[in-house]
């Protein structure tokens, strides 16, 4: 209920860039779990981040906050992003070039993974099989079925994957976990979900460094498993407008939102998905829909509708509300709020349109006089709610100690592989339902969609 691929050395495999596709041929069987290596309470965890983007430069910051952790290691397919990395830590980091080298050194005991979406499952595979424990950003997934296979390789190896969507480790989300579990909301039926923007960059059309030509970006090392194209500054540095290398707003946006709505309301995965979306602004930057409506039904007994626009962010940027019979919940801007329902049965449009004498006798009994015209009653104080908002470092770098906690004692990272999975699942479920037109089924039994 809501309360109670890949040997060890397929580093050796395909090169980056070789033009394969399938991530099938990127990798082969492992032989078994690897060895963990034991690391005492005064041992320093040493780092290598694959990917050193924007949101992997400011994972960085936060690991560098994390007593006990040292990064080593960085490569990256444009040359001033390494060169920007290596100066965040000091100098002390070097360019491994290729993510494969990072991942022979057996010196390092940990790997961030922050590349674009379509190289994730790829790497997370290849990282548990060299024996790395591994941090890996939201989406889990480029596709559905790669998520039983990291799901697989992270049993078969014995490490640590934590995926990056901090929201999990918000001291609000655990709070509103606590409530909904308590049953203080009544039932539940209804969810509301939303993360909406209106700038340029929060469509993702990032500036592009005046820098950036062949000659400082690695474009075949960028396109890895993608279908061969032709040099693209806009596709490299905006990656998430095209089908390529995301799934646009479900796999960046909405996936933050099934995973906090899954943590909170302590469900796995939803069963349907209806949506439709469209571009409409943005049609000159990318292929992706600007505009998302998506709803989505869980076994458990209720539905979530999921919106994003890229169009206006007025009346909020992202959050979520849920909605019960006894009470509300709103999850937005750092801010939990609970709104008691406070309501009453009024039947008085209805009943004044009977004879007189029939109304007097309806409101003759004292219970309903009570319950309809609370005017008529003393006066009593009602509760208008609760406010809480949080205070303290952020959630990624709170998400970040939290993941090094595991890599130290062993115990399960707070988001794993299949809470990953299946966030990323709700969004791969909208993207087909999008582009079917039609409703889209999730199959319990098998874990992947149906179709």
């Amino acid at each position: 209920t809501r309360r109670d691929f890949l040997k060890r050395s397929a580093l050796g495999g395909a090169a980056v860039g070789l033009g394969v596709r399938s991530l099938e041929a990127l990798g082969t069987e492992s032989a078994g779990p690897l060895p963990s290596s034991v690391l005492g309470a005064n041992d320093r965890v040493r780092v290598g981040m694959i990917g050193v983007g924007a949101r992997a430069q400011e994972l960085l910051e936060a690991i560098k906050k994390v007593p006990g952790t040292e990064i080593v290691a960085v490569c990256d397919a444009y040359k001033g992003r390494i060169e920007r990395a290596i100066d965040r830590t000091g100098g002390k980091a070097k360019d491994y070039g290729d993510y494969r080298r990072i991942l022979d050194d057996k010196s390092i005991d940990v790997v961030v993974i922050g590349t674009p979406d379509h190289w994730h499952a790829k790497m997370a595979i290849d990282a548990v099989n060299a024996g790395k424990d591994v941090y890996i950003e939201k989406p889990l997934t480029y596709r559905i079925e790669e998520g039983p296979e990291i799901i697989k390789a992270v049993k078969r190896s014995g490490r640590i994957l934590q995926v990056g969507s901090q929201p999990m480790s918000s001291k609000i989300q655990e709070k509103a976990r606590e409530i909904v579990a308590s049953g203080k909301l009544g039932q539940i039926t209804m969810i509301r979900a939303y993360y909406n923007r209106n700038t340029a960059s929060g469509a993702w059309i990032y500036p592009i460094p005046p820098d950036a030509s062949p000659k400082t970006v690695n474009w075949e090392m960028f396109l890895g498993p993608a279908p061969k194209r032709p040099f693209s500054l806009e596709r490299f540095f905006r990656w998430r407008c095209y089908w390529d290398y995301s799934g646009g707003i479900p796999t960046d946006l909405f996936v933050h939102l099934a995973t906090s709505i899954h943590y909170v309301m302590g469900v796995k995965m939803a069963a349907k998905a209806m949506a439709m979306g469209a571009l409409y602004r943005w049609k000159e930057s990318r292929e992706v829909p600007d505009t998302v409506n998506a709803v989505l039904e869980y076994k458990e007994g209720f539905m979530v509708n999921m919106s994003t626009t890229f169009n206006n962010q007025k009346l909020g940027g992202s959050g979520f509300q849920i909605l019960g019979t006894e009470g509300s919940l709103e999850v937005s801007g750092g801010r939990l709020l609970f709104y008691p329902e406070n309501v009453h049965e009024d039947n008085g449009w209805v009943v004044r349109s009977w004879p007189k004498k029939l109304e007097e006798q309806y409101y003759s009994d004292p219970k309903v006089l009570a319950e309809e015209r609370p005017d008529t009653q003393e006066p009593t104080l009602l509760g208008d709610g609760e406010f809480y908002r949080e205070q303290g470092w952020g959630s990624t770098l709170t998400h970040m100690r939290r993941f090094f906690e595991s890599v130290r004692t062993r115990k399960p990272p707070v988001e794993d592989a299949e809470a990953g999975h299946h966030a990323a699942a709700c969004a791969h479920l909208v993207n087909l339902s999008m582009k079917k037109g039609s409703v889209v089924e999730w199959d319990f039994a098998r874990d992947v969609a149906k179709v």
